[in-house]
């Protein structure tokens, strides 16, 4: 059976920049291996596959698959779907006001909102589906340095400590001191997320673009993903960062982060 598919390009004001994404759609009858190889052959950071919703009232039901392994959650694939379901549906309506998607994840229901803007990429935005947790005892500053060729004084910035957070997937954040420090990684010394394991996510604050708080790297090639461009379950996540080191002030916050510049996908 022959099913239509769209690429696009998340996190992003222009083509050929963010990260890329693969959605298929009407993939009743795929199974796990079939889905799995798919996926592989599009060989992007995530391929989502688009199936009618199990609770009627709700948009879709969508597995998010690396070129490795299946995701819970995963925020471009929620993001980029979100958008291109709202467009394809109801793409004048959606030039007029914001519309609601809801989609069924395996982390559970993610409520988006897909939104149109005149002169820019369309958006959407979505309330995470689980509150980011701390997953335990990060290793040391020691172990680390060494896995990633930099020296132990390179790790580690104000109170930010090396640490494992989740709000779906795990993340392994470990904060860097500076930009040349970031650049002189060596993140091919170790196969980070093999056998389930956290996602390595390294960030600073020093910055490359005007606006950016955060400067980010992540790594997972033992989901498929050598580097990633943008990793939206990992800037979910991050505010358990932010809890545990900033503990900003109560009220409404907005967090900008920057990640795909080496790689030359600018998000």
């Amino acid at each position: 059976m022959r099913r239509a598919y769209h690429t696009l390009d998340v996190f992003s004001d222009r083509p050929l920049a963010g990260n890329q994404l693969a959605v298929v759609h009407d993939c009743q009858g795929l199974d796990d291996a079939a889905m799995q190889a798919i996926a592989r052959e599009f060989n992007v950071a995530e391929t989502v596959f688009v199936f009618e919703p199990r609770n009627p009232v709700n948009t879709a039901a969508v597995r998010i698959f690396t070129p490795a392994r299946e995701l819970p959650f995963a925020g471009h694939p929620t993001v980029g779907t979100a958008v291109l379901i709202a467009h394809l549906r109801a793409k004048e309506l959606l030039k007029t006001e914001d519309l609601r998607v809801v989609l069924e994840e395996k982390i559970g229901e993610v409520v988006c909102v897909a939104r149109h803007r005149r002169g820019q990429a369309m958006a959407a935005y979505f309330t995470v589906p689980r509150l980011p947790e701390r997953l335990g005892e990060a290793p040391s500053k020691a172990s680390l340095a060494v896995d990633l060729g930099i020296d132990e004084s390179d790790i580690g910035f104000g109170a930010h400590e090396p640490a494992l957070f989740g709000a779906g997937t795990p993340n392994l954040f470990v904060p860097l001191k500076s930009l040349d420090a970031m650049r002189r990684i060596k993140p091919d010394r170790k196969h980070w997320g093999e056998n389930g394991g956290p996602c390595l996510y390294l960030y600073t604050n020093e910055v490359a673009r005007e606006g950016s708080n955060f400067h980010a790297r992540m790594f997972a090639a033992g989901w498929g993903v050598y580097e990633d461009p943008a990793t939206g379950s990992a800037a979910a996540a991050f505010a358990g960062v932010m809890m545990a080191y900033e503990k900003p002030s109560d009220g409404e916050h907005v967090i900008t982060i920057e990640q795909g510049v080496e790689m030359g996908r600018p998000s």
